[in-house]
């Protein structure tokens, strides 16, 4: 009787092991051939903490974009984050909107891995708290962007960004000058690896 109920429970072991295996099989070829219609919507983030040692900082950057059709999305994006040095106790809060125009236009690995470029418009408010400062920083922010997403199932994607191709930052502080940065970046992409930049994608 015991070496019969230990034949059945390893087959119920190995039967839900190789059910698993084709579930997930399944959902990776669910993703393939994806191709996005007029209409369809989105929702992308990236969640970053980081805690111990001097510094203690958090952000996170929800968007939402909209397709006109098959390669084109329009949308906006939030994000909010701080970051305190224990050293100094010096804090720095975040907060930033924005819209952004993104346009695919490169396939690949059976549609999973979409290419796209991306303008992106914004404006952020910093907030600098101290022993002895309380400084708050106005900027107005542009760039162009490219990045990919690949989509592990139908809905969902991991998002990548490779390249910060230009930027133009404008910055008002409180008290002090103004000031104007522009970078124009090309062929110097991101290790992404090294260090990444990514989020998830959810496609409904």
């Amino acid at each position: 009787m015991k070496t019969k109920l230990s034949v059945i429970l390893a087959l119920f072991t190995f039967c839900f092991a190789s059910a698993q295996d084709n579930q997930a099989e399944a959902e990776m070829n669910s993703a393939k051939g994806i191709t996005f219609q007029q209409g369809d919507m989105i929702l992308e983030g990236a969640i970053s903490i980081s805690t111990g040692g001097d510094t203690d900082s958090y952000a996170v950057s929800p968007s939402f974009g909209y397709f006109l059709n098959d390669k084109f999305a329009v949308g906006a994006k939030v994000s909010f984050g701080s970051n305190e040095v224990e050293a100094t106790d010096i804090k720095t809060n975040v907060f930033g909107v924005g819209a952004f125009a993104r346009y695919y236009f490169l396939e690949l690995d059976q549609k999973r891995l979409k290419t796209f470029a991306e303008v992106g418009l914004g404006y952020g408010r910093n907030r600098v708290e101290g022993p002895l400062t309380d400084d708050t920083t106005n900027s107005v922010t542009a760039d162009i962007n490219v990045g990919l997403n690949y989509f592990v199932t139908k809905n969902i994607a991991v998002t990548f960004k490779l390249a910060d191709i230009l930027s133009y930052n404008s910055v008002s502080p409180e008290d002090g000058p103004s000031s104007d940065t522009f970078n124009l970046n090309i062929n110097l992409f991101k290790n992404i690896f090294d260090q990444p930049t990514f989020g998830l994608l959810y496609r409904f």
